[in-house]
């Protein structure tokens, strides 16, 4: 069974069993239906996943790796701001007529910032800080800038990236390690999705770095299931679960910004059924 699948168990059993509901409270998302969104959360969830040892893909139900490797290339290859740089529509809901989601995600990754090196933006930092520095304590993106939310569309969910070498002796290479930090995750829509998407971006930069990829830390302030998602996830946690595909890169990649979807390798991925029709609160 894949170890994905034994934390996203046990983190869903944890917040349906002890979980606060905001029910009743005054909440910001609500249902299509013009209904409050309300949730049973959790406070401060942590989860690693190691991948020296296994791809962290649920097999409950297929998470769509190439779409998921996608948008994080949107955000930090592409570093856009635009819709129409997507493949997927899951942003058109807080998008406008031009496409644009504001000075939000891919917008903060490519903000310059002058160094005595020269002018970085926020992805070419860390690209440089780990092929000159590796053992600085300082490589990190952050797209929660406090100045540029009134012009946000929506509020980064997952927004800070904190990259950490380390060399155990004996080790041809480094060990790259990432800690994502997410003030709050719906977790039937999103939590294995980011979970993906963010070993595939430790994947990368580890690659073109010269590294192995190691251990992403994540971290979630606010961890819930929202009211109508309940039905569904008691019915997910309860599924068979399969061992973890493996998943690599095209080895022959050594730049960040050439990797595309294509050079994504998924082998023996079985899964249960996807789930359709799961309402997303705005």
């Amino acid at each position: 069974m894949s170890k994905a699948d034994v934390q996203f168990v046990k983190m869903c059993r944890d917040i349906l069993d002890h979980g606060t509901t905001t029910e009743g409270e005054k909440v910001r998302p609500h249902w299509e239906d013009g209904t409050p969104a309300y949730t049973i959360k959790n406070f401060g969830v942590t989860a690693r996943y190691d991948l020296r040892e296994e791809f962290p893909a649920l097999t409950l139900r297929r998470t769509a790796l190439k779409s998921a490797m996608d948008e994080i290339l949107w955000i930090y290859q592409k570093k856009s701001n635009n819709i129409h740089d997507l493949k997927s529509h899951i942003w058109d809901e807080w998008a406008d007529e031009t496409g644009s989601i504001g000075k939000a995600y891919g917008y903060q990754i490519a903000q310059k910032s002058h160094y005595p090196e020269g002018d970085f933006d926020q992805m070419d930092r860390v690209l440089y800080d780990l092929a000159h520095t590796p053992f600085s304590r300082r490589i990190m993106t952050n797209m929660y800038s406090f100045a540029d939310l009134s012009e946000m569309h929506l509020y980064p969910c997952a927004y800070s990236v904190t990259y950490n070498v380390t060399h155990a002796e004996g080790d041809e290479k480094p060990t790259l390690n990432m800690c994502l930090m997410q003030r709050s995750q719906d977790i039937l829509a999103a939590n294995n999705w980011n979970v993906c998407q963010y070993a595939i971006l430790l994947m990368m930069v580890a690659q073109v770095s010269g590294m192995i990829a190691g251990e992403l830390l994540h971290v979630i302030v606010d961890a819930h299931i929202y009211d109508r998602h309940v039905p569904i996830i008691r019915e997910l946690i309860e599924r068979p679960q399969y061992p973890a595909p493996k998943v690599s890169l095209n080895p022959d990649v050594t730049d960040f910004y050439d990797f595309t979807t294509d050079d994504l390798i998924v082998e023996g991925y079985e899964t249960g059924l996807q789930v359709k029709g799961i309402p997303i609160a705005v």
